[in-house]
C-alpha cells in the first residue's frame, strides 16, 4: 500500500521504525548507485561506531527508581544495648551505562586509486541533540568538509537540532545539503516541510563526471510500500515526536480526504 504522504512520511520518524528505515534506506542507496557508477565507481557502506552514556536513550520506559526484591538488612547490635535499629530497606536503581552505538553511511570510492569521492551520510536522531553521538558524527563531518571529499547530509527527521542551519534562521521541517568539494565554502541546501516532496539531486563525483540523479523520494515511498508499514502504523493518532497544530491539521485534512 502506498503511503499517503506526498513527501516524507512523519510516521516513519518514529523510533519504533526509524532505525529499521535508516538502514533500509542506505541500503536502497546502495543498491541503486551501484549500476549506474560501474566500472569507475563503487559504493561501501561503511560504519561509525562510538561510545555514549545517553541516559535519555537509556532510560527510555525504565522508572528512575523501581523497588524490586526488597532487603532488609538489621545490623548487628552491640551486647550490651538492647535498642532495635531501624529496618533499612534497599531499592533498585538504575546506573548510567555505556552504550556502543553503530551508525552507517556511505562512501562512494574511485574503483583504480582506492579514494574516497563522496560521502553519503543519513542523520539519526543521536546526531541533532547533544551529546557523544553529535560530537561523533561533527567531528568525521569537519574532516570530510577540510578535504577534497564531496559531501551528501540528508535529514528526514523533524526533531532534534538541525545540523546545518539555514540563513535567517528560517526553520523547515527537512534538508539535503550537498557539499561539492571544489565549491566550498558554498553548498547546495534543500530546504523542505511535510508538505513538499523530498526534493531530488544530482550525486556530486569528481567534476569530469556524469552526476547520477538520486530520487530520494522514490526510495521513501518504495520502503514503505515493501515493508507493509501500513500495517503497523496507527493513522488516528499523532506521529512521534509530535507534530505541530498547524501541521497536524494539515494531516489530518490529508488522511481523511484518502479515507484514513
Amino acid at each position: 500500500m502506498a503511503s499517503p504522504f506526498p513527501g516524507m512520511n512523519p510516521y516513519l520518524e518514529n523510533p519504533l521504525f526509524w532505525s529499521e528505515i535508516h538502514n533500509l534506506l542506505i541500503a536502497a542507496i546502495f543498491r541503486k548507485l551501484n549500476p549506474q557508477l560501474r566500472p569507475k565507481y563503487k559504493v561501501a557502506i561503511e560504519k561509525r561506531v562510538y561510545q555514549t552514556t545517553d541516559e535519555d536513550a537509556l532510560l527510555v520506559g525504565v522508572a528512575d527508581v523501581a523497588v524490586q526484591n526488597v532487603q532488609k538488612i538489621q545490623p548487628p547490635e552491640p551486647a550490651t544495648v538492647a535498642v532495635a535499629s531501624p529496618v533499612i530497606e534497599a531499592v533498585t536503581v538504575d546506573v548510567t551505562m555505556p552504550e556502543i552505538v553503530k551508525e552507517t553511511y556511505l562512501e562512494v570510492r574511485d574503483v583504480s586509486t582506492k579514494e574516497v569521492v563522496t560521502v553519503i551520510e543519513i542523520l539519526s536522531p543521536k546526531n541533532k541533540r547533544s551529546g557523544e553521538g553529535r560530537n561523533a558524527y561533527m567531528k568525521k563531518r569537519l574532516q570530510i568538509l577540510g578535504s577534497y571529499t564531496n559531501l551528501v547530509e540528508i535529514d528526514l527527521l523533524r526533531d532534534g537540532k538541525p545540523i546545518q542551519q539555514i540563513q535567517n534562521n528560517i526553520q523547515t521541517d527537512y534538508r539535503i545539503l550537498v557539499s561539492r568539494a571544489s565549491q566550498r565554502p558554498k553548498a547546495d541546501l534543500y530546504p523542505f516541510n511535510l508538505q513538499n516532496p523530498i526534493p531530488s539531486f544530482f550525486l556530486p563525483l569528481r567534476e569530469s563526471d556524469t552526476e547520477p540523479l538520486l530520487e530520494i523520494q522514490t526510495l521513501i515511498s518504495e520502503l514503505y510500500d515493501e515493508g507493509n508499514y501500513d500495517l503497523v502504523i496507527d493513522y488516528e493518532q499523532q506521529p512521534i515526536p509530535a507534530l505541530s497544530v498547524e501541521s497536524w491539521v494539515w494531516v489530518n485534512e490529508l488522511l481523511k480526504a484518502q479515507g484514513f
